[in-house]
């Protein structure tokens, strides 16, 4: 039977009357399921030369029938037996420390690039032309920082990889590693994106037997620190970083329903994410042939010319719907004949006459409570906007209607999400001009009704409701790897300027989130 623990003699110095002393005691290391432990077994006192001969032999006995052997250390004024191979001196006032560096996250950030064969990609494409450093180490180094701890590339240079040891790895020579470099690199990847996608793709199919029948299809943005004066893409909209003063750029982003990326486009920072359609379809379409797909958006992506175009090509859909579209189900939102598939999730098909696509409706508790809530504070802000507003054109301290107007239009455009709740009037009274407002009881049903709820629309062929709304839940994954990019990855900000750059730091993490 293997033996985990290992025993070794560990002395105590202790100066008594003058003299020193050295005590001993027998120690055992045991590996736990926390790591590594030492406990003390036994306390032996002072040994004389023959008793720790015998101790050391014990001990010797012992870790051999165990799984490792431990490795004698004797202090100095000890001589040790000269014959024994299994003894090491180790003088400690002439042992020192240099050149620390971290080598086990680089080590394995240089393993799965070669798992993933990306070493022999790039040495086939960049590696070409003669360079001091390979182009395809250059690569790796970028990627691997992007995997192990974000930068730019001047910190790359004067912090991170001197702190590391992937020039033994990467066979770099010392100092050949700098900013300038890093940035040339960035242009040389470019050229290469539809190559490296495409190898992206097969490798991971060959490792993980990856499927891309069902795409599942988002978009998110990145921000730039500056004015990119020279980069016709960066332009102000819609921010998902809540960055609305820095101008932007949308990257759409493909992955299969297991998250891995499939492909990626970058787009002007103020293009609707409904017009971005076409042009994937368009760009998966010369990359990988016509092939009978499934996409899965949301509804921000949706529009009857994307979804004809979906149809057009041979694929299938599985999308949400704008909630508008929810009020021609009310009916069904008020039966009861809902088939719960989580214990807060609740769904059922609805039947579309003389129709080709499925529709399915899905209520959910969390949901339902976070909108109530954002309804109620918006709510109960725009009240208090109205009352203040009444209270000082009653009070005679705003009297003219223009002004009323412009007031009162502020008030609403704050609160536009609760806006079609109230209905608003400036209104001659015999006491002069007047705000009246009140709540439409009618509006706030129908939000009491929908809050909670959304609507799925499909030609996908299903045996239930449940299984589209599981597939429709895959697009989590999308959202998974956007974070990936935003967080681990740490994509932004863009601190390039120039187009060429900037895209090619969007490319710089697509072989960095694969690793």
């Amino acid at each position: 039977m293997t033996n985990s623990a290992t025993m070794f003699l560990r002395p105590h110095q202790r100066n008594k009357d003058g003299k020193d002393h050295t005590y001993w005691s027998l120690v055992e290391t045991v590996r736990t399921a926390d790591g590594p432990r030492q406990r003390t077994l036994c306390y032996l006192g002072e040994l004389n030369g023959s008793a720790q001969a015998r101790w050391l032999k014990s001990v010797e006995v012992f870790n051999e029938q165990g799984e490792a052997q431990q490795l004698k250390l004797f202090p100095s004024h000890i001589e040790p037996p000269a014959d024994d191979p299994q003894v090491a001196r180790v003088l400690v006032n002439r042992v020192r420390l240099e050149r620390t560096r971290q080598f086990g996250a680089g080590f394995l950030g240089w393993e799965l690039w070669k798992g993933l064969e990306l070493d022999r990609f790039f040495e086939q494409t960049v590696d070409n032309d003669p360079a001091d450093v390979p182009w395809s180490r250059v690569v790796a180094v970028l990627a691997i920082n992007r995997l192990c701890a974000p930068g730019s590339e001047l910190a790359v240079e004067q912090r991170w990889y001197p702190a590391t040891a992937l020039d033994d790895l990467l066979e770099i020579e010392e100092g050949k590693i700098n900013d300038t470099r890093l940035y040339r690199c960035l242009d040389q990847i470019l050229p290469h994106k539809a190559k490296l996608e495409q190898h992206l793709k097969q490798r991971y199919g060959e490792l993980f037997g990856a499927e891309f029948d069902v795409l599942l299809y988002d978009l998110t943005s990145t921000y730039v620190e500056g004015a990119a004066e020279r980069n016709p893409m960066m332009g102000r909209g819609y921010s998902r970083d809540h960055r609305p003063d820095c101008e932007q750029m949308v990257i759409a982003l493909i992955v299969n329903s297991e998250g891995f990326p499939f492909s990626y486009e970058t787009f002007d920072g103020n293009r609707a994410d409904v017009t971005t359609m076409e042009t994937i379809l368009r760009m998966v379409e010369r990359k990988y042939g016509k092939a009978r797909r499934i996409w899965v958006m949301d509804r921000g992506i949706v529009s009857e010319e994307n979804l004809k175009a979906i149809r057009q090509r041979g694929g299938q859909y599985l999308v949400g719907t704008p909630r508008k579209q929810m009020k021609r189900f009310e009916a069904e939102l008020l039966k009861e004949d809902w088939t719960q598939v989580r214990p807060d999730v609740e769904v059922k098909q609805v039947a579309i006459p003389q129709g080709n696509e499925t529709y399915i409706l899905c209520r959910t508790t969390g949901r339902k409570e976070k909108e109530k809530a954002i309804r109620s504070r918006f709510s109960t802000r725009m009240e208090d906007a109205l009352k203040r507003l009444e209270k000082t054109i009653a009070g005679g301290r705003l009297k003219d209607p223009n002004k009323m107007e412009r007031r009162l239009g502020r008030i609403q455009a704050r609160h536009s999400q609760v806006n079609d709740l109230f209905e608003v009037t400036l209104r001659d009274t015999p006491e002069g001009l007047r705000l009246v407002w009140k709540i439409r009881e009618e509006r706030k049903a129908w939000r009491d009704l929908r809050e909670g709820a959304y609507l799925l629309r499909t030609n996908l062929q299903a045996n239930s409701a449940e299984e589209l709304w599981s597939k429709y839940m895959q697009l989590t994954e999308a959202e998974a790897s956007f974070r990936a990019l935003k967080s681990e990855l740490s994509i932004r900000p863009l601190f390039h300027q120039k187009e060429p750059r900037v895209k090619a730091h969007v490319l710089g993490a697509r072989p960095r989130f694969s690793i």
